[in-house]
């Protein structure tokens, strides 16, 4: 009887400390997409499919960030199958998020089905550019769209592209709304850089 009190502790314990059911899905996305069939198209559109549940919303619609957390998901599949996680591990580097804008035009509402549409647009010399578009099934309107600067460390997009292809790849050129937003992120770095004192250290 008290190791099933120890054991009830212990998941509690877990339950309070770590988001749980976030790395569960993580690993359930991860394990799909590695027994589904790869994707040899770097920059090929991915689709998952979702549906908003009572746990997604505040007051009858889809919460603002579940939008956030459910583009990780999507991320993860798109990695796993087009072998960017498999190029990443084995050139020893790592990707985080950058930076990310989201755009809602029309609220998800509980019950609705939506694709999430995820694919790499470009990438520069330190980071890929993705964007993600949750599509309702029920009209085919674009209820929101994400653009994701997925930075990588102890590497590049460049080296990443090579691995893969074993050759030379030229990126496609940045569509005019994501450079936009690619020089706010520059203002914006160089803006926080003087507000710190780093521009002077630098010089």
């Amino acid at each position: 009887m008290w190791w099933v009190l120890w054991v009830l502790a212990a998941l509690l314990a877990l339950f309070c400390s770590l988001d749980v059911w976030y790395f569960l899905r993580a690993a359930v996305v991860i394990l799909r997409a590695w027994f589904q069939p790869p994707v040899f198209d770097i920059t090929a559109e991915q689709v998952l499919t979702g549906r908003v549940t009572p746990h997604d919303i505040d007051m009858c619609h889809m919460n603002n960030a579940r939008y956030l957390r459910e583009c990780d998901f999507a991320r993860f599949s798109l990695y796993t199958r087009n072998g960017v996680f498999k190029a990443v591990r084995a050139l020893g580097a790592s990707m985080v998020v950058g930076a990310t804008t989201i755009r809602y035009r029309r609220a998800l509402c509980i019950g609705e089905g939506y694709e999430l549409r995820s694919r790499i647009v470009t990438w520069d010399d330190k980071a890929f550019f993705l964007e993600q578009r949750f599509v309702s099934t029920r009209d085919g309107l674009v209820c929101a769209i994400m653009y994701c600067k997925q930075s990588v460390i102890r590497s590049s997009p460049d080296k990443i592209m090579q691995h893969l292809c074993k050759r030379k790849v030229e990126c496609p050129e940045f569509p005019e709304d994501l450079q936009h937003w690619v020089n706010f992120i520059s203002a914006s770095s160089q803006t926080l850089r003087a507000e710190s004192g780093l521009e002077e250290k630098n010089k």
